[in-house]
């Protein structure tokens, strides 16, 4: 599970696989990420200690190796002890857990209001999922969608990005404003076409600057030509992020841009984000990365009611 408040509160044992070796850690996983941090810096030191102990009888060896008779012994001797220390001695860097290092580039200038919506209902066949849903955005604001499953919060983000057509009302965008979309299903996503292509398509960017945004995701090396089809959800996601950093955009709709994401990196998108200026419309059930974000409104599906947010709200974010 990627869910910090589950993991948090049902876990009391973690084993942790590092370079083929299990580590066991006793707690919760907050307790784990204590400990495991603490074992690190405690692998530093010791690696620090065993590789100034080696380079030190290295150079001693070095030293006496073409004097007397006696001392080239001493040297050999000495050597013994390096190769016997090295075969004992911890790998200069275990395999740490890779962290994001990402920022979302300053958003184009827009107008004032970046989206205005009036009427706005959905239907499937039956009875409307929502009816008459109107609202604005601001520019640099930051909106966020709730209400159950059913609701109506996919539905509506397909309407307003163009992928759905709503059975009344309209929508506008404002002057200068450029829309990046997240869906959750990954729909933008094509198997037969490689990492990069996806890339290509955001973006005019050259080659080596396109993989060197796809490294600030983890997503490195050969991954670049790799089938986007066989990512697993995470590196979707990932891509997904990706190809909204390379658009440039000053307006973007998340749906459920966490799913999938490891703890880690779901800290760095929610850092990342709440850093950025641009405008949102967000869906989550992530409630610490929406108090990370903090949005300034909320749309309450499927009446489409608006109040301003609260973070007495955020404990119906997960229901929600």
């Amino acid at each position: 599970s990627h869910d910090l408040v589950l993991l948090d509160s049902a876990i009391t044992r973690i084993l942790h696989l590092d370079e083929g070796e299990l580590i066991e850690y006793k707690g919760t996983y907050t307790h784990y990420r204590a400990a495991r941090k603490a074992d690190e810096a405690r692998r530093v030191k010791i690696v620090g200690r065993q590789q100034a102990e080696i380079k030190r009888l290295s150079t001693l060896a070095d030293s006496m190796r073409h004097q007397t008779q006696k001392r080239a012994r001493i040297a050999k001797t000495l050597d013994s002890r390096v190769e016997k220390l090295k075969s004992r001695a911890l790998a200069p860097q275990s395999s740490k857990e890779r962290s994001l290092r990402l920022r979302f580039p300053e958003p184009p200038r827009a107008g004032k209001t970046v989206l205005t919506v009036k009427g706005l209902t959905k239907s499937y066949g039956g009875p409307p999922v929502f009816r008459a849903v109107s609202f604005q955005v601001g520019n640099g604001e930051r909106l966020l969608v709730m209400g159950l499953n059913g609701a109506g919060k996919t539905s509506l983000l397909r309407i307003l990005t163009g992928e759905s057509e709503p059975d009344a009302g309209f929508t506008h965008l404002g002057h200068g404003v450029s829309t990046g979309y997240y869906a959750q299903e990954h729909e933008g996503i094509h198997a037969g076409r490689d990492v990069l292509e996806h890339m290509k398509s955001q973006s005019p960017a050259t080659e080596q600057q396109l993989r060197a945004l796809l490294g600030m995701f983890g997503l490195i090396g050969e991954f670049a030509w790799q089938d986007a089809g066989t990512l697993s959800g995470g590196e979707k996601t990932k891509l997904a992020l990706a190809q909204l950093v390379a658009g440039r955009h000053n307006f973007l709709m998340l749906d459920e841009p966490t799913n999938n994401l490891d703890p880690p990196s779901l800290q760095s998108v929610a850092q990342a984000l709440s850093a950025w200026p641009g405008a949102m419309i967000i869906v989550s059930h992530d409630a610490e990365f929406v108090r990370r974000l903090q949005p300034d409104r909320v749309l309450l599906m499927p009446e489409g009611k608006l109040d301003y947010w609260s973070d007495d709200l955020l404990e119906l974010v997960s229901l929600a």
